[in-house]
């Protein structure tokens, strides 16, 4: 136990300090404005993944971390397409997704609003349009606002949502 404590002492802080970012602070804090104006302080997203690769994924669940923490300007995820305002929807639409991209899209309450993320998301990407893949979300359902890049960034992310509040407004 004492070693454990000298090598504490020893080691120090190794973590440091998240880097400001004025502009995530900025962009969060329209979002914010918009989300209380519009939808009374409270946006809920449902995640669908039609088919990714899980890049688009992993960086909406960067969202929130603590680091961009996407709860603060009113916006989270929910479980349910019936407590939902809006669908993101990551991935070429394969066909085994095509049904249930449509029925959760008919289970979200009017009106409702399709983010299409991600570059398979926005014109099928990699993919396109083949015997196993849809392509493009819009292919499926309405779109309102895409969000390329491979993967979009959680600022990219964060600039979409920002662009179908105020389509939206």
């Amino acid at each position: 136990m004492l070693r454990l404590f000298g090598k504490i002492l020893r080691t120090g802080i190794v973590t440091e300090a998240p880097p400001r970012d004025d502009e995530i602070a900025a962009l969060g804090a329209e979002v914010k404005g918009l989300v209380q104006r519009h939808f009374g302080g409270s946006l809920a997203i449902r995640e669908v993944d039609a088919g990714s690769c899980n890049g688009c994924e992993l960086e909406i669940h960067a969202l929130n971390n603590p680091y961009y923490d996407l709860e603060r300007y009113g916006v989270h995820f929910v479980a349910s397409p019936r407590h939902a305002d809006v669908l993101l929807v990551t991935g070429p639409v394969s066909r085994h997704m095509e049904a249930a991209l449509r029925r959760t899209w008919e289970a979200v309450p009017a009106p409702k609003w399709v983010i299409a993320a991600g570059q398979c998301a926005c014109d099928g990407g990699e993919f396109g349009v083949s015997y196993a893949s849809c392509g493009a979300v819009e292919n499926v359902i309405p779109v309102d606002v895409r969000i390329p890049g491979c993967p979009p960034t959680p600022r990219d992310l964060l600039a979409g949502i920002l662009a179908l509040m105020r389509r939206a407004a």
